[in-house]
Formats: structure tokens, C-alpha cells, sequence
């Protein structure tokens, strides 16, 4: 059965069903403490990965994969600047994502 028209799922996580499934090599236990441990500075160049075992500080799907450089450092999170091309206009969003 599918869905009537114009009616399918437009929920925040949806149509994420390989974006955010885990490679074979990455699946099982906690991510390496290299991870948490990593020293950032403003200015640096990041890559945004989602972790699909961690669902806390998830950002949005357009955001997993893209590259960005840090512009706040918390304890437990980071600021990221990414470009994100909106109607002809190319517009720097400010997200801060947890480690």
C-alpha cells in the first residue's frame, strides 16, 4: 500500500534510510576516543558526519557530508560555518553540532 496523493512522509529524518546507515567496517561499539579528544581551533576545516548510533546533537540531513570551518569551540560542541545555495543566493548557515 502507498501513500495517497501528495501525502508521503516529510518527517525531519526522512528518506534517511542509507545516508545514515553505518558502513560494515563501523558497526558496533562506541566511536574511538580520538574522536572526543580532538583539539579544534577557530579557522579549521571540518567534515560533518552524523554518527546514526548517537541521535543527540544529530544536525539535519542536507547538513551530513558537507565541509565547513569551525567559528565556536564549547565543551561539548563546536560552531560550524557551511554554504547553503537557496534560490540563486549562496548563504553562509551557522550550526553548532555536538562532537
Amino acid at each position: 500500500m502507498g501513500y495517497g496523493k501528495g501525502a508521503r512522509p516529510m518527517g525531519y529524518r526522512a528518506h534517511t534510510r542509507d545516508l545514515f546507515s553505518k558502513k560494515p567496517k563501523d558497526k558496533g561499539g562506541n566511536p574511538p576516543l580520538t574522536t572526543f579528544l580532538r583539539q579544534y581551533k577557530i579557522g579549521d576545516t571540518v567534515d560533518v558526519v552524523c554518527n546514526s548510533g548517537q541521535q543527540k546533537g544529530m544536525p539535519h540531513k542536507f547538513y551530513h557530508g558537507r565541509t565547513g570551518t569551525v567559528w565556536n569551540v564549547t565543551r561539548r560542541a563546536i560552531g560550524v560555518e557551511v554554504n547553503k545555495v537557496h534560490r540563486q543566493k549562496q548563504l553562509v548557515k551557522r550550526r553548532c553540532l555536538e562532537v
